[in-house]
């Protein structure tokens, strides 16, 4: 198992580049099952949520090659209709294969999902609306079936604006009879971003990025090709930590629109941010003010950088509140911080959060990807050596932290245990 070393804090200063979206490119290698064509995704990043996925669409029957940072996937035929148990658990984001093989084969199935290990995150929403378009289904000792002599286009109402069920149904909307009309639909850039390689394949989608998507089935789908859009959630991790080390960073390939609440929060806080055309840029002097969040869907704060922002507020002066609607299990990152010198209370969903002067150096292990993330900026701001356990959850959706870290003035190592 590897581990984190940061020796010291640092103030973070330079340039650095993020990669595209995991959380676009894993729906979109979903989406090419629709199609027995050929699929190049562009500028695909080595992570380890990306090779799961790959697995996922290999194990019934597409062909995938890796060339440098392109991904070639070709669903010529799909010669089984059951995806492989063991990686379903390790990845939520693999059960979105289930609308796309509905929609190309008529059967799936499929094991209840796995991920973090951050809240409940039901499926049922999912399956409501898969279920209202026709599928049979039924669930049993871990597994989930399904079945559909072919899907029907109809009005689904999203009782929360999920992004996962959001992407199923598009997708599965492509190839369905008729339109198909998911209501209180998920916003976020991914939702837009897989709207536009479907668009690309000839699929008919309108108001992607809205809470109505209205989506006209056709009978078949080509194959393109596509770039993701950039993260916002790596973008906004870095930014964070540029602030709170009272750094100076430009953030380089960035969509600075996909990040205003983050941007704004800083801003709150004292940070200087200026947003370029394809970068933003972040400085900080002296402490940072104290804040309040509360996470929404987009275009409210992201869920997947609360962990990040609770860094900055355990070293801005007073008193902050974290809230977190979306997830119920989002705080485990907190009695890590606890470990480090943070001074943190939690009532039920929100976090208080009483600044400190400084945060010291400890052992602490990385519960989930994004507390991995916050307890990385914890260490470039602590004092003494902090060493971070169970990196693997940060490889899930950081390429290389260590190596981007180090170049901006980091004293950071990665160490083979």
């Amino acid at each position: 198992m590897a581990k984190l070393i940061i020796e010291d804090k640092c103030v973070l200063k330079g340039d650095v580049k993020v990669h595209s979206a995991k959380n676009a490119i894993l729906p979109v290698i979903a989406a090419s099952m629709l199609t027995p064509y050929t699929c190049v995704l562009e500028e695909v990043p080595y992570l380890d949520d990306v090779d799961i996925m790959e697995e996922v669409v290999k194990s019934i029957g597409a062909e995938v090659e890796r060339t440098n940072s392109s991904l070639t996937i070709k669903a010529e035929s799909i010669n089984s209709f059951e995806a492989t148990y063991e990686l379903v658990r390790k990845m939520r984001a693999s059960f979105l294969i289930m609308g796309p093989m509905l929609a190309r084969i008529g059967k799936v199935k499929i094991s209840l999902p796995g991920g973090c290990a951050i809240g409940t995150r039901p499926i049922d929403l999912h399956l409501k609306g898969l279920s209202l378009m026709g599928a049979n289904i039924t669930l049993g000792h871990g597994y989930i079936e399904a079945y559909a002599e072919k899907l029907r286009g109809e009005t689904i109402y999203l009782d929360f604006p999920s992004v996962g069920a959001t992407e199923n149904l598009m997708m599965a909307g492509c190839l369905a009879e008729g339109t198909t009309i998911i209501e209180n639909s998920a916003e976020e850039p991914e939702i837009v971003d897989l709207a536009s390689f479907l668009s690309k394949m000839g699929a008919v989608i309108k108001g992607a990025g809205t809470d109505t998507i209205r989506i006209e089935g056709v009978k078949e789908l080509k194959g393109t090709t596509h770039t993701a859009i950039p993260d916002r959630i790596e973008a906004g991790t870095y930014m964070v930590a540029a602030a709170v080390t009272g750094g100076d960073v430009i953030v380089e390939g960035v969509v600075p629109e996909h990040l205003k609440p983050v941007t704004a929060k800083l801003k709150e806080m004292g940070a200087e941010v200026q947003e370029y055309e394809r970068a933003i840029r972040v400085s900080a002097l002296g402490k940072l003010n104290s804040v309040d969040i509360k996470t929404m869907p987009y275009p409210g704060f992201p869920t997947d950088m609360q962990s990040q922002m609770m860094t900055a507020m355990c070293l801005a002066q007073g008193t902050s509140i974290a809230t977190e609607t979306v997830f119920e299990n989002r705080f485990m990152h907190i009695n890590e911080l606890k470990l480090m010198g943070a001074n943190i209370k939690v009532d039920g969903r929100c976090a208080i959060i009483e600044g400190c002067e400084k945060l010291s150096g400890a052992k602490v292990r990385a519960t989930d990807l994004r507390a991995g993330a916050a307890l990385t900026i914890a260490g470039l701001c602590a004092e003494g050596r902090t060493e971070i356990e169970d990196i693997f959850h940060l490889d899930r959706g950081y390429i290389r932290i260590e190596e981007k870290l180090k170049k901006l003035g980091a004293d950071i190592r990665r160490v083979e245990e």
